[in-house]
């Protein structure tokens, strides 16, 4: 599937949690029943997609792609829902959020508790979700009250996150039934060990592999990862980051069966600093969410898809998450002079 620029409207429609994050910064991770005072303390919106979501608005987005977010939310009036809100900053008053879930009875949206230490660089997350989870009818209904909003000729782009994998693949299903031909799907494969990416994997036209889900399978690297994994999918653009060292992407062949095209394999190395010290990384939570933003900017923004913009479009990514790693959040991401790198 050609996954570069359409000529009218573009949708965007991200699928998965929307948390709020309490991020505890400590000298070291504490030992069990051990005491010991946090270096920081700071509270911020989370979530895979809703962080992509951020990143995306920081770069500018042309007002021809209308982004949608699909997420289970707490009651429309709990205090939770004006901080969810407003943490997107000046992408929010563009950012459709009418798809959300509102669960009333509930005031508490996803909470994280994560533990970062300023050791080792760790994350230790733990999770509290007493929303009730998005059905595979819902999403039916709201994909169908979206295709409905639309205009004959809009191109659409659904990004999953990859939860409650069993529910995700009835939702591709529905939107492979309902939806036009030119509809892109892209998935994330992150979460070690967790029952049903590989058959998510399969029904994607775009695959995101984190390394730590590559390294549960027996991968040593990008390559093997998208090279290995590439018979289960169908997909025809596979990533997969690891970390210091970078990211992989994978350009899957076409052509007839006479004429195969072969796979096409490349890899990109954040670039040095501009003293030539190695780089300093302050806060590396978001930053596979801020690469997959760099990925669906490049692909829906930038020029008609060639050898050269792919290797452009993965370097793009991979720059992007090396500079949200060097400073807290994503406000410093923000403005024109991030998205003209692509160009």
């Amino acid at each position: 599937m050609d996954v570069s620029r359409g000529e009218m409207n573009q949708h965007l429609v991200l699928t998965g949690a929307c948390a709020l994050d309490t991020i505890l910064t400590v000298p070291a991770y504490p030992q069990e029943d051990a005491k010991q005072r946090a270096s920081s303390l700071s509270i911020r919106r989370g979530g895979n997609c809703p962080n992509t979501l951020q990143v995306l608005h920081h770069l500018s987005l042309p007002s021809s792609i209308k982004t949608h977010l699909i997420s289970a939310l707490p009651s429309l009036s709990s205090p939770a829902i004006s901080k969810i809100t407003s943490s997107f900053g000046p992408g929010s008053n563009v950012i459709d959020f009418s798809s959300c879930l509102h669960r009333e009875g509930h005031s508490e949206s996803v909470s994280s508790y994560i533990i970062r230490s300023l050791e080792t660089g760790s994350r230790t997350v733990v999770n509290y979700n007493d929303l009730p989870e998005m059905t595979a009818g819902e999403f039916e209904g709201i994909v169908d009250r979206l295709l409905g909003g639309g205009e004959e000729g809009d191109s659409w782009w659904f990004h999953f996150e990859g939860r409650i994998p069993e529910t995700t693949l009835q939702c591709i299903r529905h939107i492979r039934k309902v939806m036009p031909a030119n509809t892109t799907i892209s998935v994330e494969c992150e979460k070690p060990n967790r029952e049903g990416l590989v058959e998510l994997a399969a029904e994607a036209d775009v695959v995101f592999y984190s390394s730590s889900w590559a390294e549960s399978r027996g991968y040593h690297d990008p390559e093997s990862c998208l090279r290995g994994e590439a018979p289960s999918t169908k997909a025809t653009l596979m990533l997969c980051t690891w970390g210091a060292d970078g990211a992989g992407m994978l350009i899957r062949g076409s052509g007839d069966n006479n004429k195969p095209e072969e796979d096409r394999y490349i890899h990109h190395s954040p670039a040095p600093s501009k003293d030539g010290k190695p780089i300093k990384v302050v806060d590396t939570i978001g930053a596979g969410d801020t690469f997959i933003a760099g990925v669906l900017y490049a692909s829906l923004c930038g020029p008609s898809s060639s050898h050269m913009m792919d290797a452009s479009k993965l370097a793009f990514a991979v720059e992007l998450a090396t500079r949200k790693v060097q400073s807290e959040g994503f406000a410093h991401l923000a403005g024109p002079e991030a998205a003209q790198q692509q160009h």
